[in-house]
């Protein structure tokens, strides 16, 4: 993979075409990504399909959730570690490594006779996996040049959307027609093709950092990798007795992490002050945070609600979920070709388009109708397609040079702690609003308006803190 760095000058005023960019040298880097997308994106989806299929064989019904709980804190933390590993030992054998540490953990699940040995298979997916996605976006930032990189990202965007739809059907595919087992063993296959692929490639990695020989912070993953446990483990079965101490001690080994990292130097795993508002990088850092915690209830007890209060299937509760990634993805491809000048208005305005969707769903889930739910579901999709095609760019033109890195592996990796955190948030305030007495549509809208008022107030902090993102200042 060659280091074109990302770009400057008049190159980025002008319209690139998506002709001109999958015409370029960088097409077969851009479906190295792709690929390395597709893995992570649809890998969640496909197993759970899969999981009545799995538990129905090996048993294990009890620790179902872990099955995603586990995924999600490999990911995270090895997304934090990614940007560190990526400048000590260059992308190609640190997105080498990743992409064979998801196979063998495909591998793993694929032949496992009982529930733990499957979760630790899904625990080294989560480790690859995350570790992929958050090497893809340093990729994006550290070979493509800043023109294109718009277009890099819509074309990530458009493999998250596909992966919505069909993740499902490969898993089903395999439960109908082979067995679970296979359809791990299909994924571990083309994990290996990725590895392969990278090692054989012939151009050169990106350079590795002077700081070679700093220890690995193993103390400061594990600290994080706490933190998420604590926060997951609070949010697998809510009750506000278990819930909000487990939540406020894995808040507690956050911070600490973050104080930890700060003091680290060369060897810090995210950029300096991650979520300084007053910082380009920590205001971009804080507005991706906020806006994940956010938009999780919709995703989160969005299908719930809505069968509750609407009576509607949950496939059609399923497909209004569904429609985010729609509009993700179709908002993404449509604006990816503006030049960089667009940036700022692009973001500013995708911000407010998720603000005002948050404001929709706090009408539309409680009162009805079912499509009208659809379509803030859809706009909210778009607003982030229109937005988070241009935030890296943005990042990296105003990021000090020696954190592009840091910051590039750092965005999948909070959007996911945003996730995370706000997963937990909601299920307190759904729990504490009657969430588990519901016996009437009545008691489930009330339930739905406290739900989504309470991600007002982190859409806010989203807001003010991308206000600070767009204001105008000389790009680097």
């Amino acid at each position: 993979m060659t280091n074109t760095g990302t770009g400057t000058g008049t190159d980025t005023e002008t319209f690139v075409s998506w002709r001109e960019f999958l015409g370029s040298p960088y097409a077969a880097s851009l479906t190295l990504v792709c690929l390395a997308v597709w893995l992570h994106a649809a890998d969640s989806l496909i197993v759970a399909t899969m999981l009545p299929s799995i538990v129905a064989d090996i048993g294990g019904a009890a620790l179902v959730g872990w099955s995603v709980s586990l995924y999600e804190i490999g990911s995270i933390v090895a997304g934090a570690a990614s940007a560190l590993l990526t400048m000590r030992f260059g992308l190609r054998r640190s997105m080498s490594t990743a992409a064979a540490l998801f196979g063998f953990g495909c591998i793993l699940s694929a032949i496992s006779p009982t529930m733990p040995l499957l979760l630790a298979g899904r625990a080294l997916q989560g480790l690859g996996g995350g570790g992929l996605v958050a090497m893809c976006f340093v990729a994006v930032g550290l070979i493509f040049p800043r023109r294109y990189t718009a277009r890099a990202m819509a074309a990530i965007s458009t493999l998250w959307g596909v992966s919505a739809f069909a993740g499902p059907l490969v898993g089903g595919f395999f439960v109908e027609y082979a067995t679970w087992r296979w359809g791990f063993a299909f994924f571990g296959c083309q994990a290996f093709a990725l590895a392969l692929w990278i090692v054989l490639r012939s151009d050169a990695s990106v350079a590795r950092s002077t700081a070679e020989a700093t220890a690995f912070p193993v103390g400061r993953l594990s600290m994080l990798c706490l933190a998420v446990v604590l926060v997951a483990f609070g949010g697998v079965e809510v009750s506000i007795p278990r819930t909000v101490p487990s939540v406020a001690a894995g808040l507690v080994c956050l911070i600490a992490f973050l104080w930890m990292d700060e003091r680290a130097g060369d060897s810090r795993l995210l950029p300096r002050r991650p979520f300084d508002p007053w910082r380009p990088a920590g205001a971009a850092m804080l507005m991706i945070l906020s806006m994940s915690m956010a938009t999780i209830a919709i995703t989160a007890f969005g299908p719930l609600l809505v069968t509750s209060i609407h009576g509607a299937s949950a496939l059609t509760a399923g497909y209004i979920v569904a429609c985010s990634s729609i509009g993700w993805t179709v908002m993404a491809v449509l604006v990816s070709g503006l030049p960089e000048p667009f940036d700022r208005r692009m973001i500013a305005l995708g911000m407010t388009v998720v603000t005002l969707s948050i404001l929709g769903f706090l009408h539309a889930v409680p009162n009805g109708p079912v499509w009208l739910i659809a379509v803030f579901a859809a706009m909210e999709g778009g607003g982030f397609g229109m937005a988070w095609t241009f935030v890296l760019r943005r990042t990296i033109a105003l990021a000090d040079t020696d954190e592009v890195q840091r910051v590039s592996g750092a965005i999948p990796t909070i959007q996911r702690l945003g996730y995370a955190l706000g997963a937990a948030y909601v299920g307190i305030v759904a729990n504490a609003s009657g969430l588990l007495s519901i016996e009437t549509g009545a008691d489930a809208a009330k339930v739905a308006r406290w739900v989504f008022v309470s991600c007002v107030p982190f859409a806010a902090i989203g807001l003010i803190a991308m206000s600070v993102m767009v204001r105008d200042r000389k790009a680097k």
